[in-house]
């Protein structure tokens, strides 16, 4: 059942990444965050009493509280680069480098939480995933963009602070329903934008967002919500080396969406890393069935 839904997590993330696109081309990437985590917190909060979860706030442990809020705090400053990231670059590039968190958090998974079966064949996956990763990363930028520049910088963070919420969100909710877990942690994301939104002063530009891409935000904060409520039900009751990976096959959809909305085109080395990423991630999964 947690393949299944790290399978529906990949599927509807991948959808949030060209949703967010469509939904940023004008409007700040800071106020359609905050947006954004206002329609994931009512979702998660509408699962948790659809499902009686939230009778589990009784019980909430001091420890569960502390690591699932720390890594609300990562998911917030993860979610505030990456979407800062896409409103400056092409989804195809933005996109490998904040999956490249995959590699980091196959690897601490396996020190810290002890997944090591098979070893040598999860290493063998998790290099494929990486090269993958580098052959997108490194290939040349599309016409009239530019390879580097400040969009890179958001990417890499939010691949740090990603890798570091995969293994805080697995510790906190280790005694925590996925989905009482989920909506905690949503409220500390949701806390986390609104204070970054007005410390810089953004806060009027809520009541000037345009029609069609508050829809689009709307739609994106949907598309989170349902890849949340599948990706830490399979963190808490699946294997994180194996979950992480297949969540990131988003990519495949970020990519092909990006390719007809956007007309966003891949090299043939970024064809080819790509590849490389889903069978590395292919491989991982196989190992673990």
């Amino acid at each position: 059942m947690w393949l299944t839904a790290a399978i529906l997590s990949s599927v509807f993330a991948g959808l949030t990444s060209i949703l967010a696109k469509c939904g940023i081309r004008k409007t700040d990437s800071d106020v359609a965050t905050l947006v954004r985590t206002g329609v994931v917190l009512l979702f998660s909060w509408v699962m948790v009493f659809i499902v009686g979860s939230w009778r589990g706030l009784a019980t909430l442990d001091a420890r569960s509280l502390l690591f699932l809020t720390l890594s609300g705090l990562t998911t917030g400053a993860s979610w505030i680069c990456y979407f800062k990231a896409l409103s400056m670059g092409d989804v195809n590039r933005v996109v490998p480098i904040d999956k490249s968190s995959t590699v980091l958090s196959v690897l601490l998974a396996m020190v810290l939480f002890g997944e090591t079966q098979q070893l040598g064949a999860r290493l063998v996956c998790t290099l494929l995933i990486g090269a993958g990763i580098l052959m997108m990363v490194e290939r040349k930028a599309s016409s009239g963009g530019t390879a580097h520049g400040p969009w890179m910088l958001y990417a890499v963070l939010s691949a740090l602070f990603a890798s570091l919420t995969s293994v805080l969100s697995k510790i906190g909710m280790t005694n925590v329903e996925s989905n009482l877990g989920t909506a905690l942690r949503t409220v500390v994301v949701l806390v986390m934008a609104a204070v970054i939104v007005c410390m810089k002063g953004k806060q009027h530009q809520l009541r000037t967002i345009e029609r069609r891409e508050l829809g689009f935000i709307l739609l994106s904060g949907l598309a989170t919500g349902m890849s949340w409520l599948c990706y830490y039900y399979a963190i808490q009751n699946g294997v994180v080396s194996v979950v992480v990976p297949i969540d990131k096959l988003s990519i495949v959809i970020s990519i092909v969406f990006s390719y007809f909305v956007f007309h966003e085109h891949l090299s043939r080395k970024g064809l080819a890393g790509l590849l490389l990423m889903v069978a590395g991630t292919l491989g991982m999964t196989f190992i673990s069935l």
